[in-house]
């Protein structure tokens, strides 16, 4: 009944496997695709830090499906699976100029393991990209500007700013990527140094960042408030930048 299993991490496996039998055993035929997506299926996978993410597609969806998935979803949290997306084919369809970056991130990360290649499908315009691309770099300037004036100089709060910013802002240097016709690189690591590349700026910035973030580094060693002066003007230059795609 499952499928292409195979392709993905031991521990993977082992976590949804039972998860979405059960699932299944539960919704029954109103299940139509089940497909994992993010680093869950990718190279950058961690079994300490990363999620499993899933993303169900019914052919209806009403509260009661959501009812009585409640206890399944419950333990799943407990092996690193959150709340799956509970989703419609008219959703996805009716949903791509809101959420482009979300979609397409699903669609070219993700691994269908029961039914139809739904995530595939998905369209999505250059233009309705770009705005969300916008919007998110922006937004995320104002909030990490609120969040830094909120902890009054305290470092250990800087660095975790830092870290969940940046891991949060790189499905959008993606989709900026995407916007300049560049084949996406295979690593989030990578795609950090494309991205500063691509649009003129010192790619250390992101990469020690991330770095600290998967190996606990603390950013090399560095004044933590240094490095968040040139994470932000780093933001703000790329913030300037998408005005002119």
């Amino acid at each position: 009944m499952l499928k292409n299993l195979e392709t993905l991490p031991d521990v993977v496996k082992k976590r949804v496997l039972g998860y979405v039998e059960e699932m299944l055993s539960i919704q029954g035929d109103k299940i139509i695709s089940v497909a994992l997506y993010g680093s869950a299926v990718g190279k950058d996978f961690s079994k300490k830090a990363s999620d499993i993410n899933i993303a169900i597609i019914f052919s209806e969806l009403g509260f009661s499906d959501l009812k009585k998935s409640q206890k399944l979803i419950s333990n799943g949290l407990k092996k690193r699976i959150p709340a799956p997306l509970f989703l419609t084919k008219p959703y996805i369809e009716s949903s791509t100029d809101v959420f482009p970056i979300e979609f397409l991130e699903m669609k070219e990360n993700h691994i269908t393991i029961y039914g139809d290649d739904i995530l595939s499908e998905i369209e999505v315009s250059k233009e309705n990209l770009r705005l969300e691309c916008e919007s998110q770099i922006k937004g995320k300037l104002i909030r990490i500007r609120q969040a830094y004036l909120s902890m009054v100089g305290k470092k250990r709060g800087i660095e975790n700013l830092l870290k969940e910013s940046l891991t949060s802002l790189i499905p959008v240097f993606k989709g900026l990527l995407r916007l300049k016709g560049i084949t996406l690189p295979s690593g989030k690591e990578e795609i950090l140094r494309e991205t500063a590349e691509t649009f003129g700026y010192d790619s250390d910035v992101f990469v020690k960042i991330f770095q600290d973030r998967q190996n606990d580094k603390r950013i090399a060693g560095m004044d933590v408030e240094i490095f968040f002066e040139m994470y932000l003007n780093q933001l703000q230059g790329l913030a300037g930048s998408i005005n002119e795609i």
